[in-house]
C-alpha cells in the first residue's frame, strides 16, 4: 500500500487523457471515460500531477477554448483533487526513463508521471495512454502499471 493510499484510502492517478476525454463529448473515449468515473468506488480518491494539470489546460484551451479549461481546474478545486508536484528527483528519473527507452516516445510529462507514481508507490492510474501499459518499473524492470480502463 503506498503512502498516499494509507494517508487517503485507494488512490487513482488521473492522466491527461482521461481528463480530455471527460471534458470533450466529442472524444471517441468519453464514454469510457465517463463509465469509469462513474464506476470508482467512494472511497476512491482521485490524484494528479502538476505537469498533467499543465498539460490538460493547454490542451483544453486549444481543441475547445479556455472556458473548458476553466471548468476544468474548478473541478479540481471542487473536488479537492489531490496535485502531486513534481520534484527534481521526479525530473532526474524522467530523464533516466527517457533516455533508458530509447524505443518510446515519452513525453515529458509521461515520464515526469512515471517518476511521481514510483515515488509515491502509485500503482493504479486512469489512462487511456498506452504508453501506461507500456512502461516497467523496479529493480528489473519487471513491475507495471494497472491502467484504467485496461484494453
Amino acid at each position: 500500500m503506498s503512502i498516499l493510499e494509507r494517508r487517503f484510502g485507494v488512490t487513482l492517478l488521473v492522466d491527461t487523457g482521461a481528463w480530455y476525454a471527460l471534458a470533450d463529448e466529442s472524444e471517441r473515449c468519453h464514454g469510457r471515460a465517463v463509465e469509469c468515473l462513474d464506476g470508482l468506488a467512494e472511497n476512491e480518491e482521485l490524484v494528479t500531477t502538476d505537469a498533467v494539470v499543465v498539460e490538460t489546460w493547454a490542451l483544453l484551451c486549444s481543441h475547445l477554448g479556455r472556458p473548458s479549461a476553466l471548468r476544468f481546474w474548478t473541478s479540481l478545486r471542487e473536488n479537492s483533487t489531490r496535485i502531486i508536484c513534481l520534484q527534481s528527483s521526479d525530473i532526474e528519473a524522467a530523464w533516466h526513463i527517457v533516455t533508458g527507452w530509447p524505443d518510446q516516445d515519452f513525453s515529458f510529462t509521461d515520464a515526469t508521471t512515471f517518476a511521481v507514481m514510483e515515488r509515491c508507490g502509485l500503482t493504479r492510474c486512469f489512462a487511456f495512454d498506452a504508453h501506461f501499459s507500456v512502461y516497467r518499473y523496479g529493480p528489473r524492470k519487471d513491475r507495471a502499471f494497472t491502467r484504467i480502463p485496461a484494453v
